[in-house]
């Protein structure tokens, strides 16, 4: 809770000088930062996701907002290395830049819903969570529509690196690995259909054959 505070009194205290301020141009002027890791964003519940990031012993880096045109940008967004486990730290490999809110979600699934099933399932707990990345501005494959990649709100999860060296990967144990494998695979798939709105894997086209894909919107939730 002191934590929280603290970071809650911070954000307050700088975000006069960390306002991103539209420059009439239908482009944000560029932002004043207010420290080595990004901005403070003006908006409370942007500044409220920051602080419960932090409260979660999350490792992150704010960053400044980003408009790419086309329906392609990073608003509220930041640069996760790590998060937080039962009994020690997660790396987290390739992600770049992710919505805040998609991180938060991020970070429960990665602790409840994935160290702590590796640890009952397979006997080791997670030490590194292997990503295809967030944020790229890109469509939605066969459609016009834009990806949640394009604005960072989705993750694509690649594979799982135990405390112990044994690698669990989406591609080669979705099918492959042994029945403890396979079984930890789904089970934190469908820990992840709890706390995102749209979850996809090896089962829904071939192109997931390799990965998870994770989206904190989607309407209704589909997980699949």
């Amino acid at each position: 809770m002191l934590r929280r505070l603290i970071l809650l009194m911070a954000l307050g205290a700088l975000s006069a000088c960390g306002s991103l301020v539209p420059d009439g141009r239908g482009e944000r002027s560029s932002p004043r930062s207010v420290s080595q890791t990004g901005t403070v964003p003006v908006d409370p519940a942007a500044r409220q996701c920051l602080a419960d990031l932090g409260d979660s012993g999350s490792r992150f880096s704010p960053l400044p907002d980003r408009y790419d045109g086309g329906g392609c940008g990073l608003r509220n967004a930041v640069s996760l290395d790590g998060v937080r486990g039962d009994l020690a730290a997660l790396e987290v490999a390739k992600l770049g830049p992710v919505a805040c809110p998609t991180a938060q979600s991020f970070v429960a699934w990665a602790r409840f819903g994935v160290d702590r099933a590796a640890r009952q399932m397979l006997g080791s707990p997670v030490a590194r969570i292997e990503t295809f990345g967030s944020y790229s501005c890109r469509n939605v494959a066969g459609s016009n529509r834009r990806s949640a990649h394009a604005t960072g709100e989705a993750i694509d999860i690649a594979a799982f690196v135990l405390a112990d060296g044994r690698r669990i990967s989406v591609k080669d144990d979705w099918d492959g690995g042994n029945a403890d494998e396979r079984r930890f695979l789904r089970t934190v798939q469908d820990s992840a259909c709890k706390r995102f709105g749209t979850v996809l894997g090896p089962e829904y086209n071939a192109a997931h054959r390799d990965h998870f894909h994770l989206e904190k919107g989607g309407s209704g939730g589909f997980c699949r």
